[in-house]
């Protein structure tokens, strides 16, 4: 073994796919890109994200308390990356990305049509988002693309690397 620097660790324990998240304010709506992510429960799904306050969703988020999960599949990862590089302050994402808009049924914020799987969420608690930024999101409605067959998503190891889901295994396990 060797000392590995504290800063790297999160390159070897990424928590899951690198998605879009949506946010909506006063009529406007964002995207961003998030990679600090995880599941924290099944029924109802609850996910717990990181959003820095000192991203332009944050605020959003925070004061609407809602937004969408959009995952992306491979073949949009050059997109998602430039989404992530620039700030919604400045930049008009979905027009300037070639991204479609489309309407939610139960919250403000767009589901992102080119993602395989959208996600529309409420936050559920804020406890942690003083110390963290972490909220806790409820999934209140779940669309999933069934024209786009077997997607890869992409997982941030940092500094521009990314990994892609590979070969699927199965083995016997009692979780479902």
């Amino acid at each position: 073994m060797k000392d590995l620097p504290l800063s790297k660790v999160y390159q070897l324990l990424e928590p899951g796919p690198v998605v879009l998240l949506t946010t909506a304010r006063k009529g406007h709506a964002n995207v961003m890109t998030m990679s600090w992510h995880m599941m924290v429960e099944f029924e109802p799904p609850l996910i717990a994200c990181v959003v820095s306050n000192a991203n332009h969703s944050f605020a959003a988020l925070r004061t609407t308390r809602e937004c969408v999960i959009a995952v992306p599949a491979l073949e949009l990862a050059p997109k998602v990356v430039k989404v992530g590089n620039c700030s919604g302050r400045d930049v008009e994402k979905f027009e300037k990305f070639g991204l479609t808009p489309v309407p939610a049924e139960r919250v403000a914020p767009p589901l992102v049509a080119e993602c395989f799987a959208n996600f529309e969420c409420q936050v559920a608690d804020t406890r942690f988002v003083n110390l963290y930024n972490l909220f806790v999101l409820e999934v209140l409605k779940a669309w999933i693309d069934p024209a786009q067959k077997n997607p890869k998503t992409i997982h941030h190891h940092g500094y521009g690397r990314f990994a892609v889901d590979g070969a699927m295994i199965k083995l016997k396990s009692r979780m479902r």
